[in-house]
């Protein structure tokens, strides 16, 4: 069943959109951002395939049959391994017609737009900052043809552990649920950017959490999304906490 788009008015990912951002156009990735991604996806797909996984699923998400697309929220210094690790777990249990995920329409972004191609996943350009309403429309749309989302709602550029309201307005407009995820490296590097970003090393014991699907009613008002905003904020970095 696809979900339906709202007969209201299109709320936007940004506020404040102006006419010129509504005809931003992203930046592509150059031939050595494609090079850097090739080498990025062989060595994370190698990393992957050493780590000793333990999957929770709170609340039996992906034992759920028909399959049904969801919108997985991650924050921003988890990003290392999970394309992969969709790809390789989520993905052949829960299938559904593939991803689409939201990237920065900035030039950093499109490296990380040309690593998600490698994977066979579909990049949406966009962000608070730029081409709001056009990757709002373009996710939409991916929702319609049976595909899950995903979205880091920190990203591109924090504050780090704090969820903008973007991918609840999103959840309203597709009916898609929120499924929170994160996961604890036992070993791992931490880099010295605005998140700390996380790399797990080699052969490390990796806890992986998927938590329960939180949905956004349609005639959700904007004090409701903002008390589910921080529902999704508190879930995520609770799931995200060092044990």
């Amino acid at each position: 069943m696809t979900p339906e788009r709202s007969n209201a008015a299109e709320p936007s990912l940004a506020a404040g959109d102006t006419p010129s951002r509504r005809v931003a156009t992203p930046n592509q990735p150059r031939w050595y951002q494609r090079l850097a991604a090739w080498l990025a996806v062989s060595v994370g797909r190698a990393v992957v395939w050493t780590l000793r996984c333990r999957w929770t699923d709170v609340a039996g998400h992906l034992a759920e049959s028909p399959a049904s697309p969801a919108i997985y929220c991650l924050w921003h210094n988890r990003l290392a391994v999970v394309l992969p690790l969709y790809t390789n777990y989520v993905h052949p249990r829960h299938r559904t017609a593939g991803l689409a995920a939201l990237v920065s329409a900035s030039k950093d972004g499109a490296l990380l737009a040309a690593i998600l191609e490698c994977f066979g996943i579909q990049p949406v350009r966009g962000s608070t900052s730029r081409r709001g309403p056009q990757a709002l429309l373009e996710l939409t749309t991916w929702a319609e043809k049976g595909y899950d989302l995903a979205i880091t709602p920190d990203g591109p550029r924090g504050p780090a552990g704090v969820a903008q309201g973007g991918v609840m307005v999103l959840a309203q407009v597709t009916g898609l649920p929120i499924v929170p995820f994160s996961y604890h490296a036992h070993r791992k590097w931490r880099l010295k950017s605005w998140d700390c970003f996380q790399i797990p090393m080699p052969f490390s014991r990796c806890e992986m959490l998927i938590g329960s699907p939180l949905r956004v009613p349609r005639e959700a008002t904007d004090e409701q999304r903002e008390q589910l905003r921080r529902r999704l904020e508190q879930e995520l970095n609770e799931l995200s906490r060092e044990r």
